[in-house]
């Protein structure tokens, strides 16, 4: 097959690993920087081009597009899916995901359980807003935020009234949760692929910190989780339609809480921490779901 990882950087650890996988199963695979891409929207004949040269067809994309270039990066996949090739996570998905507040209002239409979450916008609704998510402590972030950027602790009620006004003086949209004491800085990953979880990690936050990213220092260990847990995370990921997603879990007393569903989850944790071939086993999907007369499931 002929394949294309979507990405403005192909050195990074998940793009090398894909690479490898796909050429260690005799696939031709190519790492395209999709702001080099611009297209011909063409009923006839739509066509993408990528630094003074028409693209040939891509038996399937593969979308590692960070959230700094949704709108583009989605727009160049839309293009790719236009010509027919199979996407590892749709366009459409890879919005959704995206946009934290329409993930939560999915997530909840489905009956997922998630941390206590507050909306709004004007300034006048500070204080019900805080008594909305049972007061302080309180998580406040950014809707556009990821990797832990943009995501604030507030302890005390008068520390949250001054992130919240100083995030809307800056015309943020944000999203305000409960913190949830008893997770303890810890949280879930889990890994699924074609509606399986095939690996999961404990990402546990540095001491003084409460993220457990581990872009901000956090560690992971190898974890089991339990058969709510697992079906928990397989229907994260398919209520956003995503095929591959990394699903956050908190641990909470009153079971597990959906905290954020990953549509382009890096694979260095998860490898390195489990010796899992996490890449192999997307390649390996690719290659039973990318064959001729493929239909995107929501039309693009």
């Amino acid at each position: 097959m002929k394949i294309a990882i979507l990405s403005r950087d192909g050195s990074l650890y998940s793009c090398k690993r894909l690479r490898t996988a796909a050429e260690e199963r005799g696939h031709t695979i190519e790492v395209i920087d999709p702001l080099s891409c611009y297209m011909n929207i063409n009923p006839a004949a739509p066509t993408i081009h990528y630094r003074g040269r028409q693209l040939d067809r891509y038996d399937a994309v593969i979308p590692r597009i960070g959230s700094a270039i949704t709108f583009y990066g989605t727009a160049v996949l839309r293009q790719f899916e236009l010509l027919g090739s199979y996407p590892l996570n749709e366009s459409v998905a890879i919005i959704r995901a995206r946009d934290k507040l329409r993930s939560l209002q999915l997530l909840a239409r489905q009956g997922l359980d998630l941390p206590i979450t507050g909306f709004a916008h004007s300034p006048d609704d500070t204080d019900d807003l805080i008594a909305l998510v049972g007061g302080a402590p309180l998580v406040v972030k950014l809707v556009e935020g990821t990797q832990g950027i943009g995501v604030v602790l507030a302890e005390t009620r008068q520390a949250a009234e001054s992130v919240i006004d100083a995030f809307r003086g800056l015309n943020a949209h944000i999203l305000v949760q409960e913190y949830v004491r008893e997770a303890q800085g810890r949280d879930i990953r889990c890994l699924v692929i074609g509606g399986r979880v095939v690996a999961a990690i404990e990402r546990q936050a540095k001491p003084g910190e409460f993220r457990s990213n581990l872009h901000r220092g956090g560690t992971a260990s190898k974890v089991v989780i339990t058969a709510k847990e697992r079906a928990v995370a397989v229907k994260a990921a398919a209520t956003l339609g995503l095929d591959i997603a990394g699903v956050d879990i908190l641990r909470a007393e009153r079971g597990p809480l959906v905290m954020e569903v990953n549509a382009s989850p890096g694979l260095e944790g998860v490898e390195t921490t489990t010796g899992l071939d996490i890449a192999g086993m997307m390649i390996d999907y690719i290659e039973r779901r990318a064959r001729p007369g493929f239909r995107l499931k929501s039309g693009g």
